[in-house]
């Protein structure tokens, strides 16, 4: 009975051991399905400053030389392993759930909160000073660069833009200011507290800075735009409704957008994670919903 219990233990911890290789050989096969192409200090004259920038290459781009992409610009690229970035396009790609697309992800740097903001002001506490040179290195450096290096397809409907909380309001207000490059965002615990200051003369004072872009916006750019908030992103309650104020920031954005005629479903997209957090581990799990939404 020992001898037994022994030998199906052993045949036991071996069966794992091939299952757990077999899991890493496919997961492996799988990743290297999805090209990555670097571009090393990448210069900027508009941040005066350089970043490597990654390039995602979906299955069959060296084999079909004259197809073009849909591309999407990633924020905080720098944190690609933690959305699961190449993982996530390899699953979504074998499962035929989302076209091949090229994925640009850009990585930011210590000066992560003048770079990202908007582009009209910077917030109340003299944050995001240089959004408006980050918007330029992206728009008229980094995409021109990428469309010559890469058959992107250059159509403003199939090029989007994703990031999550600063680099989400970031993501949010490049497209704004420029959706005849883009046509669709996504942002994720977007930082949508962004506020102008008391003595703020080219936005309302005292106001939040994307809510009131969307408000003086006299024509509805052509944007697709999908949002996500947790319920645990943060635990602050400046009005004491019960809504914790990243999803009200949020939903208060949204409805703006609706009085701008966005349609709902079609142009604007909700998307609440019960539970979720402030964090990758929530960011990459609704990560591939973006995916489909946005390409599939």
């Amino acid at each position: 009975m020992i001898d037994f219990v022994f030998w199906l233990t052993a045949v036991l911890a071996l069966l794992l051991i091939l299952t757990h290789y077999e899991v890493g050989r496919q997961r492996t096969a799988r990743l290297a399905t999805v090209t990555v192409v670097t571009l090393p200090e990448f210069a900027s004259q508009a941040l005066d400053n350089s970043r490597e920038i990654t390039v995602f290459l979906p299955p069959g781009y060296a084999q079909d030389s004259q197809r073009r992409y849909p591309t999407l610009y990633v924020n905080d690229g720098q944190d690609q392993e933690a959305l699961y970035l190449r993982e996530t396009l390899a699953t979504l790609f074998q499962r035929e759930h989302i076209p091949p697309v090229i994925v640009v992800a850009v990585p930011t740097n210590p000066d992560r909160l003048q770079e990202y903001g908007t582009a009209v002001c910077p917030n109340a506490q003299i944050l995001g000073t240089k959004a408006g040179e980050y918007g330029r290195f992206l728009t008229t450096e980094l995409m021109p660069t990428i469309n010559q290096q890469f058959r992107t397809s250059n159509k403003p409907a199939e090029t989007a833009i994703f990031g999550v909380s600063l680099g989400g309001l970031s993501a949010f207000d490049i497209a704004w200011n420029r959706p005849d490059l883009f046509g669709v965002v996504g942002v994720m615990s977007g930082s949508f507290w962004w506020r102008a200051a008391a003595d703020e003369t080219r936005m309302p004072p005292n106001q939040l800075i994307a809510h009131a872009m969307v408000r003086q916006t006299a024509v509805k750019p052509n944007l697709r735009v999908w949002f996500e908030a947790a319920t645990q992103d943060e635990a602050s309650d400046r009005d004491g409704n019960g809504v914790i104020d990243a999803i009200q920031d949020t939903l208060e954005l949204i409805a703006e957008l609706k009085v701008l005629g966005f349609a709902p479903g079609e142009e604007v997209v909700y998307v609440e994670v019960p539970g979720g957090r402030h964090n990758y581990e929530t960011w990459a799990q609704a990560f591939p919903q973006f995916l489909r939404w946005a390409f599939g």
